[in-house]
């Protein structure tokens, strides 16, 4: 049986346009979130076999394929609920993101900059990869972090609660080469209380890391 499975969408193919075509998130979703999960599955299934065969010269390879589609799967699971058709602007304590307001303000100076820096980090991002806005539960503070492909250049232990797709998968049938318009647009989307609840989950589970032996 199955461990992992594809997560309907909060929303129909349409409810994003025109930030995002639906053309985009059907082949996005359907396809290439589908793909993650069968490839995390089958992963398993190899590594389960390599175990009972005591076969281990494709070790190296299975494992890197599992971080990279169960990260892949992880992150897109994120990327959905991030937006909204009728999101943007900046997180507000009447949308019950009054906390996360103040915890960006913190981290990076003010939300203008923290703006600045996540769109720097989608944008530039080499390749295909992914800009992140993480809870750092050591620091507790909030982080930017680049992805690259699923799973590179990442803090141990921190928490994605806001993800931008900077694959050109997510974008290119609509913005062609131009990903940093893609970036840019999709501010209107986001889903801020949604990244609110996820920043508020991350913080009561963080201090996990700092348990004494």
């Amino acid at each position: 049986m199955p461990v992992y499975s594809l997560p309907e969408l909060p929303y129909d193919y349409s409810a994003l346009a025109p930030v995002i075509s639906p053309e985009i998130i059907e082949l996005h979703h359907d396809k290439h979130h589908a793909a993650y999960v069968k490839g995390a599955n089958d992963t398993l299934e190899q590594l389960a076999e390599a175990r009972d065969k005591e076969a281990w010269g494709s070790i190296n390879g299975l494992e890197k394929n599992l971080a990279f589609h169960l990260s892949g799967h992880i992150l897109h699971s994120v990327y959905w609920h991030n937006m909204t058709g009728d999101g943007g602007g900046e997180p507000l304590e009447k949308d019950g993101a009054g906390e996360l307001a103040a915890a960006i303000a913190e981290s990076f100076g003010s939300y203008d900059r923290f703006k600045a820096q996540l769109s720097k980090a989608s944008a530039t991002t080499q390749g295909s990869g992914w800009g992140v806005l993480a809870y750092e539960p050591l620091s507790g503070r909030l982080i930017v972090e680049q992805v690259y492909d699923h799973q590179g250049n990442v803090g141990q232990g921190s928490t994605p609660i806001l993800v931008f797709d900077a694959w050109e998968h997510a974008f290119y049938l609509q913005y062609r080469n131009q990903k940093v318009d893609f970036i840019e647009a999709m501010w209107k989307v986001v889903n801020w209380q949604d990244v609110a609840r996820r920043y508020a989950a991350a913080k009561e589970r963080g201090d996990s890391l700092l348990l004494a032996p």
